[in-house]
């Protein structure tokens, strides 16, 4: 089977961004479409320990070339950033529990990924123009941050500043945010405006795969 790919234009044509509908955190932008495409097809091999660690592994080798099943204007931070930052066409609510369950388990993968790279990297990251020039725990701490104080809004679950940063209380606030995402798709909470939850789930597996793959590319081990 293809990997359904969907194609973010910016509203003036400055980026554009490639994802793969049914594996959140397979996402890439560049200045065209034609190149976010060929960057989303050279992270095949990087996101297959995503795939690997969700158990689907044999699923993610058997998937074929990309198949661009929706081509869109995206929103003004697809120009500014390079991303992908509202729901396709194709991605709707509430899902069905199996297609719930999956999603799920890819964003826990794209967590497990994500701590094991950061577990493993130099403290001290390369410099360069990204994010500044932030270290390895400044990136964990924004990574953690963001998604804790910010998307898991979005369904209800509020979290105190700073207070998903150490291992058991991450632990914690990664199980009340599954189960957050559980209550929305069930009904209940009120419901999101711009976003929802198959977007939710995307974005959030694409912001820790990013910032993954950021410590990997900085990283001063050589490993």
């Amino acid at each position: 089977m293809p990997v359904r790919t969907v194609v973010d234009r910016g509203p003036k044509g400055k980026k554009a961004v490639a994802f793969a509908l049914e594996w959140p955190g397979w996402s890439r932008g560049a200045k065209t479409p034609e190149l976010a495409l060929e960057l989303l097809e050279s992270y095949r091999a990087r996101y297959r320990l995503v795939a690997v660690a969700a158990g689907m592994g044999d699923e993610f080798d058997a998937a074929g070339a990309l198949q661009v099943v929706e081509d869109r204007v995206g929103t003004s931070s697809t120009d500014f950033w390079g991303i992908s930052f509202s729901p396709s066409s194709h991605e709707s609510e509430p899902l069905d529990e199996a297609e719930l369950e999956r999603k799920m388990g890819l964003l826990r993968a794209c967590w497990h990924v994500f701590d094991a790279v950061a577990a493993r990297v130099s403290p001290e990251m390369r410099k360069g123009p990204r994010g500044g020039g932030r270290d390895r725990d400044q990136i964990v701490r924004h990574t953690l941050r963001v998604e804790s104080e910010d998307f898991a809004k979005r369904v209800g679950l509020r979290m105190a500043q700073e207070s998903a940063l150490t291992p058991e209380a991450l632990r914690r606030y990664r199980e009340a945010y599954v189960a957050a995402m559980r209550t929305y798709n069930s009904g209940e909470g009120k419901r999101m405006r711009s976003w929802n939850l198959p977007f939710l789930i995307r974005h959030s597996a694409f912001h820790t795969m990013d910032h993954a793959w950021e410590m990997e590319d900085k990283d001063l081990t050589g490993r």
